[in-house]
């Protein structure tokens, strides 16, 4: 699988810098004021460079194949104007990776965390076989930004023409793509080649205040998307995550690497646990994978894990978390049973 090139990323990352981000291990983290950047996150117009996210692009004669024997979703549902949220499976039916999958240029693009690239690039080489179809790490081109706000998506349109309404769908303008995302206000990621970057950052930066990652993320948890990291994979089925209420598993494609498990959780079992929105104050931060607890559960075994955590820019951490649906009816605590106390709140979606 051809890597990354760091020349591109390099470049953009030192005009970013220039523009006053703060970047660490590769990742703007924030521009100079992140309880200021995150206090948008709710509903304000930002911009965010999405550099934590990669990229694996599947092209070939056959990727459209290989995609649909594996993931979750139904890959003829994915076009140049409808993007899909989707996902691998393990034989027992639990994510091991979580992505949009874009379409253009005649590949298909999976939008991952970074952490995961390798692993999904690897994990769908195993099926390759004798299919034409080339996976490669497309991470950096094109350069991934995030766009949220009235105002900003107004800017934006000035700058690539119509934006798409519906969620889930795609505006193609020429080099340059747009994907409507979920949220309580316009929400969108671009997708523009690294040439261009910076002109279109200039441009939107005007109204949209710049803002790294974590912030992009605590969008993300205001919206109840969910993402599995190297710590959460094989730990969850789609349905714990509510991915199937946000459209990402498709109960009508026929078979995949896990199907029968998923479908039998679909349709005959009855789910014990559930994703829920939460709000924790912590002395450290809540990681991916970290184990919940009831004081009301006498076994003293975990009742649940974090999967995704940003602080929240009025204190303590914003979280989604999957728990036991019987334990979340008593109070849930992180790391231990006498640990930090969770406020659950309700998700921005029915479930």
């Amino acid at each position: 699988m051809a890597e990354r090139n760091p020349t591109v990323v390099s470049e953009w990352q030192a005009f970013l810098r220039a523009r006053g981000a703060r970047i660490e291990e590769g990742v703007v983290q924030d521009f100079g004021d992140p309880t200021g950047e995150g206090r948008l996150a709710a509903a304000g117009d930002l911009l965010a460079d999405l550099s934590h996210l990669g990229l694996v692009r599947v092209d070939g004669p056959d990727g459209a194949s290989l995609l649909q024997g594996q993931q979750t979703g139904d890959i003829r549902e994915v076009t140049p104007e409808r993007s899909q949220p989707s996902g691998l499976c393990s034989n027992k039916g639990r994510l091991l990776a979580t992505y949009r999958v874009v379409r253009r240029d005649d590949a298909y693009f999976l939008i991952l965390p970074r952490s995961q690239v390798a692993s999904v690039a690897a994990r769908l080489r195993m099926y390759v076989l004798r299919s034409r179809v080339g996976i490669t790490d497309a991470s950096g081109e094109p350069v991934l930004l995030g766009l949220q706000g009235a105002v900003a998506a107004d800017r934006a349109a000035q700058a690539l023409g119509e934006l798409p309404v519906e969620m889930d769908a795609v505006r193609q303008h020429g080099a340059r793509t747009a994907v409507r995302l979920r949220g309580g206000v316009p929400r969108f990621l671009l997708m523009t080649p690294s040439a261009d970057a910076p002109a279109l950052w200039d441009f939107l930066s005007e109204v949209a205040r710049p803002a790294g990652g974590s912030v992009w993320e605590l969008c993300e948890i205001h919206a109840g998307v969910p993402s599995v990291y190297p710590a959460t994979a094989d730990a969850f089925v789609p349905q714990m995550i509510n991915y199937e209420a946000i459209g990402g598993v498709s109960f009508t494609k026929g078979c995949y690497t896990g199907q029968e498990v998923v479908a039998r959780t679909q349709y005959l079992g009855k789910l014990k646990r559930r994703m829920y929105r939460a709000h924790v104050v912590a002395h450290a931060p809540p990681v991916p994978g970290q184990d919940l607890y009831s004081a009301a559960d006498p076994s003293g075994q975990s009742v649940g894990k974090v999967v995704a955590a940003e602080p929240d820019p009025e204190g303590g951490y914003a979280l989604l978390a999957v728990i036991q649906n019987e334990a979340a009816q008593s109070p849930v605590h992180l790391g231990q049973a006498d640990g930090p106390l969770l406020a659950l709140q309700d998700m921005p979606y029915p479930v």
